[in-house]
């Protein structure tokens, strides 16, 4: 069964503007009927609902998409690949977790630091980069020009 691109926005709860730009980065498929409309096949409805949990628990777009390509595009996934895929997904949160857990800790011993010492600095050059290739004083003031150095 397919449905128009007004119908599935009404009912996925999103804008049609943010079907198409779904549409455009992979996540979402349709075709047009002889008309040139826009259609989906029904199953979009459990998609969307997947993008959006999958946003709402702070995955990004790209995350989504590659988890969505094992998907076949015109079917709502299945028990087993809902499964799989919050797998993945749970791997990638708990990750994320440790990483800001490190960010927070980071950013603790900066207070006091005033930021004097940027080479150094865990959250503006993390594993201190700079380190591998020069000790000592850095005669450079200007972060930007770090890189360039390198």
């Amino acid at each position: 069964m397919e449905i128009s691109v007004g119908e599935a926005a009404k009912r996925s709860g999103m804008a049609v503007s943010a079907l198409h730009f779904y549409e455009k980065k992979g996540l979402i498929h349709s075709w047009r009927n002889q008309g040139n409309q826009r259609r989906y096949h029904r199953s979009v409805i459990r998609r969307l609902a997947v993008i959006k949990a999958a946003q709402e628990v702070g995955l990004s777009l790209d995350e989504i998409a590659t988890s969505l390509q094992a998907l076949p595009k015109h079917q709502a996934p299945t028990r087993k690949q809902w499964d799989t895929m919050a797998a993945q997904w749970q791997a990638q949160l708990q990750h994320k977790i440790l990483q800001m857990q490190a960010l927070q800790k980071d950013l603790g011993s900066c207070i006091g630091c005033g930021c004097l010492s940027l080479e150094t600095c865990a959250i503006y050059n993390p594993q201190d980069v700079r380190a591998e290739k020069y000790t000592g004083q850095s005669s450079l003031t200007n972060p930007e020009d770090w890189n360039a150095e390198l």
